[in-house]
């Protein structure tokens, strides 16, 4: 008999989460499970959300959950300059113009894997900007366009701590390090922004090959051929007025840069923090919001000067034309939002990584076994807590002293945490952009669900696990310098 068993819709899926979440606070709370922060030194218990006060906190906030979600505002911001530049035909004649008959499938493969790892230079803005530019890259060289999404995905999200130049997250991290190193009057060191540097550099390519190597041989023979129209796949050369316009709206583009790279890095620079530094500066928390604008601004501009646009009537349509997409994306994110809001207001994600961590401390076995292990655990703990910044915020206090006191080094230990947090970002449900990513997919297949995502990442997750940590220990064993 042919199984009826299915995988329920996106929505569903992150509505069931959020009954598991209130039953298990529910539970958790019964037996009082409480933790101990291991840097502030404050109680942590878990919160019952069927309690008397949970019920009300959670009516309280049901619309502010959703509201507050935090990608929802970055994903409405990012497409509407994405729409622009796709309703003018900006993009499609940037792609015509640079996907000719002859490019091969590798180029675009290998352009998709290296722009999503180095994405993280600006943060997110790899999961809301690139992943949608890829499925449209894939399709123009008659490769299934869910390709396209699965392989930005895994390589913005599995990539996430590693670059070839500093990222937002380094210098995020080594200040929590320096913070748990500093708890030790024996240690005089100094661990900064490119402690990981060297490390993460050469990752980066490790992972890119890992990535390819999966892409060409399970994903493309899994998808198969794609039977949807290419909407670039006759490859119409531009006309004369379409060359032009393209030249005018990337210069205007180039224009736009270096306004703004002046106002980022002048010493008159308006854009840097107030110490001026970019770890929390206005172009950190406006780089999204800069990058709508530059696609936004471009394609308005194409539009006009190519003649497809003629009055500001127009460049609204182009703003308003993702909305199909995000009328998907609203629906999954109010749930997932609810979720998230309802696993944060419980502690259950504190909870249980502490515990975890505590647990780990009490395995006594040599340092470098230890080591491996700890790669493993910050694994696992992602799986729930996927924000590195949060977790390395209380885990940074209890391994980097544990490691320490074995002869680990804080910037190893810090090393070790990245490859365990970013490895199975591609794979966990409780990641924030999931919903859009389960959107992108629905876009090109209507039953695409997490199941679905799922059969095509696990791969890339274990094959990137196994690649770096083995890596990482070939690095260790010939005692190269991590960073700077």
């Amino acid at each position: 008999m042919k199984n009826k068993w299915r995988m329920p819709h996106p929505a569903t899926m992150f509505l069931l989460l959020t009954g598991t979440v209130i039953l298990l606070s529910w539970i958790f709370d019964i037996y009082g499970l409480r933790v101990i922060h291991p840097q502030t030194g404050e109680a942590i218990r878990v919160q019952s959300l069927l309690g008397a006060e949970g019920i009300r906190w959670l009516l309280r906030h049901v619309v502010t959950n959703f509201t507050g979600f935090a990608p929802l505002g970055m994903v409405m911001v990012a497409m509407f300059g994405m729409g622009v530049a796709e309703h003018s035909g900006f993009i499609g004649a940037c792609i015509r113009q640079s996907i000719k008959k002859n490019t091969s499938e590798r180029v675009v493969i290998l352009l998709v894997i290296f722009l999503g790892i180095l994405s993280n230079v600006v943060g997110d803005a790899g999961y809301i900007v690139l992943i949608p530019i890829a499925a449209t890259l894939f399709q123009s060289v008659s490769l299934h366009p869910v390709a396209g999404v699965v392989t930005a995905y895994v390589s913005v999200a599995c990539g996430f701590s590693a670059n070839v130049v500093l990222s937002t997250l380094d210098p995020l991290l080594a200040r929590y390090t320096q913070e748990a190193a500093a708890t030790m009057s024996f240690y005089r060191g100094n661990v900064g922004p490119f402690s990981n540097y060297y490390f993460m550099f050469a990752s980066t390519f490790v992972i890119a090959a890992v990535i390819y190597y999966i892409t060409r041989k399970n994903l493309l023979p899994a998808l198969g051929n794609y039977t949807g129209s290419a909407p670039y796949g006759n490859y119409k050369s531009l006309t004369r007025k379409e060359q032009r316009a393209l030249i005018i709206a990337l210069l205007t583009g180039v224009v736009y840069a270096l306004i703004i790279a002046f106002a980022t890095f002048s010493p008159w620079g308006i854009l840097r923090g107030i110490t001026g530094s970019l770890t929390r500066s206005p172009f950190i928390f406006g780089v999204l919001f800069l990058i709508s604008f530059a696609f936004g601004l471009m394609g308005a501009i194409y539009g006009f000067a190519s003649g497809r646009y003629r009055t500001d009537s127009d460049v609204i349509k182009g703003l308003s034309q993702p909305m199909q997409l995000l009328s998907v994306y609203f629906v999954i994110a109010f749930f997932a939002a609810q979720m998230f809001a309802c696993f944060e207001y419980s502690h259950l994600d504190k909870c249980l990584a502490i515990l975890g961590a505590n647990l780990l401390t009490s395995i006594h076995t040599n340092s470098f076994v230890t080591l491996l292990l700890f790669i493993l655990f910050t694994t696992v703990i992602n799986l729930i807590m996927v924000s590195a910044t949060a977790k390395w915020a209380f885990m940074a206090f209890i391994f980097v002293p544990m490691f320490a006191a074995m002869g680990i080094t804080p910037d190893l230990t810090q090393c070790a945490f990245r490859i365990g947090d970013s490895a199975t970002n591609a794979i966990t449900p409780f990641l924030f952009y999931m919903p859009l990513i389960l959107a992108y997919m629905q876009q090109y297949n209507k039953q695409a669900t997490y199941a679905s995502l799922f059969k095509y990442t696990w791969r890339y997750s274990l094959y990137i696990l196994l690649a770096w940590t083995a890596f990482f220990i070939v690095w260790y064993l010939l005692d190269i310098p991590l960073g700077i």
